[in-house]
């Protein structure tokens, strides 16, 4: 429509977009959607049983965007549980949380509160909503652990819940809108500002591995606290002070000792 409008000089100009990002292909049953093969799944059955945000978030959470992924029940009846919990854990009663908390405690919650809007700002900007969602999920699952020891009072337990419900609004408009009024809030969801997250508390806690060939120190590297074993090993080999020691050399093993130290070993 905008080419032809162009061609007609009633636009002055080409493109309809800034950018354009392409969703990705659903399939089912290991086969790609389509009406000549039956295989078509209708949204209007599931969106009666399970709710249009539930449908919606599926599709969002099933992989990434410009790739698709494979329609399952399980899957769609997954995010119904997931959905179900956020339900429920918005709706406690805050004030059970009206006592003296640990100055620990409470950091710690903080610090969980302000990753996650930066982990779900990210992603939502690089249209990466398998992930927002997936970091949504397990902040739900930390708060209700946070509940259970009692690791935030009142205000901070309210403010966790708002936060969630903003982080929420994009891809689940209505629980978001609905939960965002029984928690006693009066405009919408929607108007609200994208929460912001302070830098110093969002920062991956970090440690300092010792690198080492053949047992001589060739680097140190700072590495997140929670990384993996591998992911320390790739670390440790892509760096610049070991290639130099290793260029030319057979990798025997690698030997990690977490959170301390990375010992390579040539031949």
């Amino acid at each position: 429509f905008v080419k032809a409008l162009r061609d007609l000089k009633l636009l002055d100009f080409d493109e309809p977009f800034v950018r354009l990002f392409n969703q990705g292909t659903i399939v089912f049953q290991h086969r790609k959607m389509s009406k000549s093969r039956g295989n078509v799944v209708a949204p209007d059955s599931y969106v009666e049983r399970v709710g249009a945000d539930t449908v919606r978030s599926y599709l969002m959470f099933l992989g990434p965007w410009e790739q698709g992924g494979e329609w399952t029940d399980s899957g769609i009846n997954g995010v119904a549980r997931w959905l179900n919990r956020v339900w429920e854990l918005a709706q406690r009663d805050s004030r059970r949380l009206d006592l003296p908390v640990a100055a620990e405690a409470a950091r710690d919650t903080q610090r969980l509160v302000h990753k996650t809007v930066r982990r779900v700002t990210d992603d939502v900007e690089r249209f990466k909503f398998n992930t927002a969602l997936a970091a949504l999920m397990e902040y739900t699952n930390t708060l209700n652990q946070v509940w259970e020891r009692k690791a935030a009072g009142a205000e901070l337990w309210d403010e966790a819940i708002e936060r969630l419900l903003v982080l929420m609004a994009p891809m689940a408009p209505h629980v978001s809108e609905e939960l965002w009024e029984r928690t006693g809030h009066e405009s919408s969801v929607h108007d609200q500002s994208w929460p912001e997250w302070d830098p110093e508390l969002a920062a991956e806690e970090v440690v300092t591995l010792v690198v080492q060939v053949d047992g001589r120190l060739r680097d140190r590297i700072e590495v997140p606290v929670s990384i993996t074993e591998d992911e320390a090993k790739e670390t440790a080999l892509e760096s610049g002070n070991v290639q130099r020691h290793t260029d030319g050399k057979e990798i025997a093993r690698v030997i990690y000792v977490p959170g301390k130290l990375v010992n390579i070993v040539t031949r």
